[in-house]
């Protein structure tokens, strides 16, 4: 695999989307593009919520993407536009600093996220001047990593607008780090299929150090998509930082319990590796130290030592300060349930026995439950859509991304996807005008895509 993202040529005439995209521009800015960048899209087939506690997770990147048609100008400024007519312009001077309003995240600061790490991985005073359309076809807050692959194409352009050169690996781990400007406390995962991902493999993606392991999905089954038409947007909702906040005080407890140094212990995984232990070890750790009953924030305090400034100030991120009682057991248990299952996907993908279909989907419906049922991150819409996939045909279906709405992802045998599509269609989306609506692009088969790239016109 190279090691820089891929600079393509491309026949813009051939591509619809493209054309469209340079007559946007052209008609917008008076010029014709200088070079465009896509980055992809992803689906987790397994492995949720726990790439922010430092374990491997099991994505493949999708065909839907973000599209950016970039020139450079001598204007001073950074010119934003979509093609979407919902997402507003926005210019920002290349000489200010720039701030990202975390408490107001439109889709311009996930843009600037990604501008902002590369200014500041490369310490550039003053940015080069860019024009820039964005074209999306990724369904936003559907768990389908539309933010990220914002950031990434951001990243992606600014690098080539700048003439700097980074490596995928280094380019995902700045995104990663500077999408938490918008206030979101992710692991990484998203941002790094998004530049390491390869057309017809999935990936496993492991942390310190990055790097992914590629993952060959069985013969004789498809993976389907399907949006339960509900969108949960974590920047603009507590919801996922109190998960990071759970696990995050989770470690703290189990470390102290075990007479570990706590204050420098921050990710579930960091404990198992320093008792070297098992994961089923620390499965029965959860049970043995960690009572089920919601934790309060006195009860914290006094197993940890510390007080209750400290706790809000070193444990808890700027929208969780509001919470006061924590799920530490369930959290906890799904965290290290979840990281062992994403290692038997792997196992049985790489030994391919001639059961793998049903396991893989036992997998996966476990993993759907315990995010149901542990880490309490599903909705009733998505609990029902994943019910009506298992009986449409499906062997495994759970859902992907953050939960609180978006997508669930299915393993179907081949010859049954056509009849799958139809039933979840007649079941889930027609019943109601809403759904039937966004039918079409809410339910389609995936296949594992590239990663993302810079093309310029032949």
């Amino acid at each position: 695999m190279a090691t820089t993202p891929p600079k393509l040529k491309v026949v813009t005439g051939a591509n619809e989307r493209l054309k469209n995209l340079k007559h946007m521009f052209e008609t917008k800015y008076g010029e014709p593009p200088l070079y465009y960048a896509y980055a992809p899209g992803r689906v987790n087939l397994i492995g949720e919520h726990i790439d922010y506690c430092g374990y491997s997770v099991l994505p493949m990147a999708i065909e839907q993407n973000i599209l950016a048609a970039v020139s450079l100008n001598n204007s001073g400024t950074i010119q934003l536009a979509n093609t979407n007519p919902q997402y507003k312009d926005f210019t920002v001077s290349c000489s200010e600093d720039i701030a990202i309003d975390r408490d107001n995240p439109k889709w311009h600061y996930y843009f600037l996220c990604g501008v902002k790490g590369i200014q500041e991985k490369f310490g550039i005073t003053r940015l080069a001047g860019m024009s820039c359309v964005v074209d999306g076809t990724i369904p936003p807050s559907s768990g389908l990593s539309s933010s990220s692959a914002l950031v990434c194409c951001a990243g992606l352009v600014t690098m080539e607008a700048n003439q700097k050169a980074l490596s995928k690996v280094a380019l995902a781990e700045i995104c990663a780090k500077c999408e938490c400007y918008i206030g979101t406390e992710g692991g990484g995962m998203d941002q790094s299929i998004s530049f390491l991902a390869e057309r017809g493999t999935a990936k496993l993606i492991e942390f310190q150090p990055l790097r992914a392991t590629d993952v060959k999905l069985p013969e004789g089954a498809m993976f389907v998509i399907s949006n339960c038409c509900v969108e949960m947007n974590k920047a603009a909702s507590s919801h996922f930082n109190i998960r990071v906040v759970e696990c995050r005080i989770a470690t703290k407890m189990l470390a102290k319990v075990r007479g570990l140094d706590s204050s420098r212990l921050l990710k579930l995984a960091q404990v198992q590796t320093e008792l070297k232990a098992s994961l089923e070890d620390m499965l029965a750790l959860v049970d043995k130290v960690l009572h089920p009953d919601p934790y309060s924030r006195e009860e914290i305090c006094k197993v940890l030592g510390i007080t209750s400034e400290q706790f809000s100030t070193e444990l808890l991120s700027a929208n969780t300060q509001h919470v006061t009682h924590f799920k530490l057991h369930q959290r906890a248990k799904h965290v290290y349930g979840e990281a062992a299952r994403v290692l038997r996907f792997k196992s049985v993908c790489d030994s391919d026995p001639a059961e793998s279909i049903r396991l893989l989907g036992d997998l996966m419906n476990q993993s759907h439950a315990s995010c149901r049922d542990l880490y309490e991150c599903s909705c009733p819409e998505l609990d029902q859509l994943v019910d009506i996939c298992l009986k449409s045909g499906a062997v495994g279906s759970r859902l992907t991304g953050a939960g609180w709405g978006g997508c669930a992802v299915s393993m179907v045998p081949s010859e049954k996807v056509g009849s799958f599509l139809q039933a979840v269609r007649e079941a889930y989306y027609l019943p109601d005008p809403r759904r039937a609506a966004m039918e079409k692009q809410s339910l389609f088969v995936s296949k594992p895509g590239g990663g993302a790239a810079v093309f310029f016109e032949e």
